[in-house]
């Protein structure tokens, strides 16, 4: 019997000459604002895509132009911590080279949108003079680490933080392609062939997430990654941490062979090994995730079609030692802790809510301009959160009241004075610039938002913390099918309802709701949060009390999550 074909994309890759490809070329082609296809997958690897304005595509069509190219930027920061420098650099280069905005991500990344090609070289490169870079955040390999920005557990947070850097770097492509291409790196002519001696010549099946988190907090959502570390913290020291494997939320709809899945705790290893660790679960990967399928080459698959005991066998087989058994943990929630707070060391942090993640200035709202003259005179750091939010991080004693008299004068002070809903939102990008969004996220979850308040508030439910996000695609960028509220584009308009997702991103939800317009959302939800408000237990999760009163059933792995339960005992609209 011959072997199956391997996907497309390998056999760039294979071509590519260790991520090469034509792009050197294809930049220098002024003749069109695009690049052509094999090195439009090339360029994810070096931290770019290649997108068009969605919002004026038509008439463009329509009077023979070409499409509206421009190129989204990603920049890595592993585990969100960004220096002031750092962050008035990205702030600089969103106005000279972007759509004047800063995106930061649902993977504590920055982000810039409305690039086009000409600048683009330039824009990656002036990136690394910063301190930072765009290799690998996105591709078929290992993307940014993400790390529990814990403000007020500062011993730990900075040892965590370090793992996430040192697994970060550790696993960064190691091929020259990066900075031949963008930082004019000289071109090392050899007969000896160029070695990746992790990825090798074709790098993983797919793209691979690692967090690490920090209980109560999982603000990262470990059970949503391919790999993930939960710290253990046990008299105030960190002795280690918990290995958690499979997780992942992409999604096709239709194809039930398809599905998100959360993630398994398989073992625990100390803190010397965790690099380690990381290197040998990719490398498993590397080795037997399927690369003739790319909707089944993530890791989730790999580890739903060996089995989790299988897949840390593997993994002890790998790394010539056993993990060990799994230590306890509790995680309380997956949100984010606004406002103030001080930690031992007598440093205050700041967490500011962050609108969908997009850092932009409005004739009402100046916080862009406000966040500029704050890193001016900051000598902290700066954090970005897994819910898109935003920490002011280590701000001296000496250097709190100037801060605050920024944040007052730029009207950012109370950013976190919204209802807990609001609070608990997350959203990707979607359209106008994602080629992938079948409906809108990040423009039309403030007005869904808006409108489930005023039920909310009716229910004395304000100040109830409801996690609730929203995506323009079944890829799930923000995370839905792990949100006690979550909707799922389908078309124009047009959503997938999912409830009962745990508080603390431990559960997956269930599909309430199929292709629902957007005109039924608050009549669909209305009558269950009055149904939560009266009949809840003490201290219940409204996710919890979706499956005790027979809204959806709980979830389990695998494909049944696609197949809908529609009990009506308790809905008012159909």
């Amino acid at each position: 019997m011959s072997e199956k074909k391997l996907s497309a994309n390998e056999y760039i890759k294979i071509d590519s000459n260790y991520l090469r490809g034509t792009i050197a070329e294809g930049l220098a082609d002024l003749s069109t604002g695009s690049m052509v296809e094999d090195d439009q997958q090339l360029l994810k690897f070096h931290g770019t895509y290649q997108q068009d304005d969605r919002d004026i595509r038509a008439g463009r069509r329509k009077h023979k132009l070409e499409k509206a190219f421009s190129f989204m930027i990603r920049i890595r920061v592993p585990g969100g911590v960004a220096t002031p420098h750092q962050w008035l650099e990205t702030d600089r280069l969103a106005t000279q080279f972007a759509n004047g905005t800063i995106k930061l991500t649902t993977r504590q990344a920055f982000q810039f949108h409305g690039i086009i090609k000409t600048n683009l070289k330039r824009t990656i490169a002036e990136i690394n003079q910063a301190a930072m870079d765009t290799i690998a955040a996105c591709g078929d390999v290992n993307r940014n680490v993400m790390c529990n920005p814990n403000p007020y557990l500062s011993e730990i947070h900075a040892q965590a933080l370090k793992a996430a850097q040192d697994i970060s770097a550790h696993l960064t492509p190691q091929t020259r392609a990066y900075h031949e291409i963008w930082l004019d790196g000289e071109k090392i002519e050899s007969s000896e062939e160029e070695v990746e001696p992790i990825y090798g010549k074709t790098y993983l099946p797919r793209k691979f997430k690692i967090t690490i988190a920090v209980p109560p907090s999982n603000d990262v959502d470990i059970y949503a990654n391919c790999l993930s570390f939960i710290a253990i913290v046990e008299d105030g020291k960190l002795v280690g941490y918990n290995v958690a494997v499979g997780g992942g939320m992409g999604s096709t709809h239709g194809n039930e062979a398809t599905y998100p899945r959360i993630a398994d705790v398989i073992g625990f290893c100390t803190p010397e090994q965790v690099v380690d660790v990381a290197e040998k679960v990719v490398l498993v990967q590397r080795d037997f995730g399927d690369r003739t399928d790319r909707k089944h080459s993530r890791f989730k698959y790999t580890v739903d079609d060996h089995g989790p005991d299988w897949i840390l066998a593997k993994l002890n087989e790998y790394l010539g030692y056993e993990l060990g058994p799994v230590r306890d943990f509790k995680f309380e929630d997956n949100g984010d802790r606004y406002g103030w707070v001080e930690d031992a060391n007598g440093n205050s942090h700041l967490t500011l809510f962050i609108a969908g993640g997009r850092v932009l200035d409005t004739p009402t709202y100046p916080m862009r301009t406000g966040l500029r003259e704050i890193a001016k005179i900051h000598d902290g750091d700066f954090r970005l959160t897994a819910n898109q939010n935003l920490i002011i991080a280590n701000v001296s004693p000496e250097k709190r009241p100037e801060i605050e008299k920024l944040l007052e004068q730029y009207g950012i002070k109370d950013s976190h004075l919204q209802s807990a809903l609001r609070l608990s939102s997350l959203a990707c990008v979607a359209l106008p610039t994602c080629a992938l969004a079948l409906a809108e996220a990040e423009r039309f979850l403030p007005t869904v938002l808006t409108d489930l308040e005023e039920s909310l508030e009716e229910n004395g439910l304000r100040h109830d913390a409801i996690t609730i996000r929203m995506t323009g695609c079944p890829n799930g960028c923000a995370r839905p099918f792990i949100s006690e509220i979550g909707f799922v584009g389908r078309g124009p308009d047009h959503y997938n309802l999912y409830l009962g997702g745990g508080h603390a991103g431990q559960r997956l939800s269930k599909l309430y709701r199929e292709n629902i317009a957007s005109s039924q959302i608050k009549p669909l939800l209305a009558p269950i949060f009055s149904h939560y408000a009266k009949e809840r237990n003490d201290g219940e999760r409204f996710g919890d009390f979706c499956i005790r009163a027979g809204y959806v059933v709980a979830t389990v792995q695998g494909p049944d999550f696609l197949k809908n339960i529609k009990p009506e005992a308790f809905t008012s609209n159909n």
